[in-house]
Parts: C-alpha cells; structure tokens; sequence
C-alpha cells in the first residue's frame, strides 16, 4: 500500500501529533477561549447569522473550539474530526465550557456510519478541505446532512495560496488538482519551534472544483466572497497589517488569501451515495 491509499491513517497520525502542541500555543490561546474569548472570527460570523435554536454540523473541528464558539452562540452543535486525540480534547474542553456541544470521531466521507439526522446549517472552515481527495464525495456528505432548504456556510484558504512554496518566495504547486501532495514538516502552523516531524497528504482545490461539487449535488451557490488577508497569522513571512488581518509581507495586497461562500440546499435532492 503506498502513501496515498494510506492518507487517512498518515494524516489522523499528523493530527494527532500536533494537537497538543496547538492546545498550549498562544495561536489557540486557550486560556482566553475557557474565559469566554470566542474563537470565530468575522468572515463567518457575518455568514452564520443569529445561531440561537439553530442545529450545526462542524466538519473537521479540530479540538473542537470553533464548534463550543458556536454553542456558546445558542447553536445545537456536533463537531466532527478524523483525530482520536483532538475529539477526546475537545470533549474535555466542552465540560470545561459548560456546553453541550457534541463531538464525533470520524473521516468526513465516513459520517453516515456514525450519524443519522439533519441539521439547520452545515459549517467547515480554514484548512479543511485539502485533507479530502474528493469534493464530490465531500459535497455529498453536506447534501446528505443538511435539511431540505439549508445553509452550507464554508470558509477556506484560497488556493492561490497553496501554490506557493512554504515561504511564498517561488510557484511550487499546480493551481488544480493534480493528485496527492506529500510533505514532511517539522514542528506546526502554529508552533513552528515544536519538536517533531509530521508527514501529511494533502490536494489542491481550485474554486471551480469546489462550486462545481456543490452545485452538482443539490446545492445553490448563495454568495461568494474573496479576501486579500488572513485572520489567522499561520502563514510565514507574514505581517499584521490590521489587528487581526495578516499579509505576506512582500506580497502585499496582491494575492487573495481566503474566501468564502454560502450555499442552500435546493428542496427535492438526491441524496443516495
């Protein structure tokens, strides 16, 4: 079996490994989030609306503070990882916030196995979707968990931005999906200092491929929107032009670093996989 029939297990494996480290990181900063500092930010909160009674799906929620964010907003919340390790945390962090959110151990493509209901709003974001080889798939699953005349709200980093090498200095990758990306870093996004190696698997999605799935499994684009910053200062070579909005420092405001779209789940959809 070669690395990439084998991604689920080198990356659960990857995630794994950092998920400590990004717990005690000032990137997470989790000591202001148990205070009540939630961990969203404004691209998606204007996206998501008032949450109060509304159901939410959280695909790939890591150790889960995006997903208490919600609760802490009146959603009824369940957060999705492919991590053992990140989901056992953020059950424990959940206690520790007091709220109810929910959190399911499993591979996005692998959800219907451990979960059978349909929800308000279906929400993924930042560095998500280039752990998945297919978006068909992945668009199948929002479909399927979404209720007749639901919100897919989705925040991601811009794939012009994979397509440079790690310091932003050269073009290094395809814009499109050219198959398995295989990288081995030392240390994290967020703690570059930390002393381990993790080997990923990962894909490049342009925006046609991303609209294109939604859109052919039962889902109508609603808005999309592009942004020349990042709200997180995960990237090298940055520099924090606003607070909280962060550029490659020689790039500028030439390259878009994020979007975001929104998408409703058209009434009569088949769903079948």
């Amino acid at each position: 079996m070669n690395s990439e029939d084998n991604y689920l297990e080198i990356n659960r494996e990857s995630w794994n490994t950092r998920t400590e480290a990004h717990i005690n990181s000032d990137f997470y900063n989790l000591d202001a989030f148990l205070k009540g500092k939630s961990s969203l930010k404004d691209i998606e909160l204007n996206l998501l609306g008032d949450l109060t009674g509304k159901s939410v799906l959280h695909l790939q929620c890591h150790f889960g503070q995006d997903s208490i964010s919600l609760s802490r907003l009146g959603a009824d919340v369940v957060g999705v990882d492919l991590s053992d390790v990140a989901i056992d945390r953020a059950r424990e962090l959940a206690k520790q916030s007091n709220v109810s959110t929910t959190f399911i151990c499993s591979d996005v493509y692998d959800l219907s196995n451990h979960l059978d209901r349909q929800f308000d709003i279906v929400f993924t974001s930042y560095g998500t979707i280039g752990w998945l080889p297919d978006l068909d798939r992945w668009a199948k699953i929002i479909s399927k968990f979404l209720k007749p005349g639901g919100r897919f709200v989705f925040v991601e980093f811009h794939p012009v931005v994979w397509m440079f090498d790690s310091t932003f200095k050269k073009i290094e990758y395809r814009y499109f999906n050219s198959g398995a990306i295989i990288e081995t870093e030392k240390g994290t996004y967020a703690d570059k200092n930390a002393e381990f190696e993790v080997k990923s698997i990962g894909w490049n999605h342009g925006l046609a491929e991303v609209i294109g799935s939604l859109m052919q499994n039962g889902l109508e684009i609603n808005s999309i929107e592009e942004f020349d910053y990042s709200p997180y200062n995960n990237f090298n070579n940055s520099i924090e032009f606003e607070p909280g909005k962060f550029r490659i420092a020689h790039l500028g405001d030439k390259i878009p670093m994020v979007y975001a779209l929104t998408a409703s789940k058209k009434h009569l959809v088949d769903t079948e996989q």
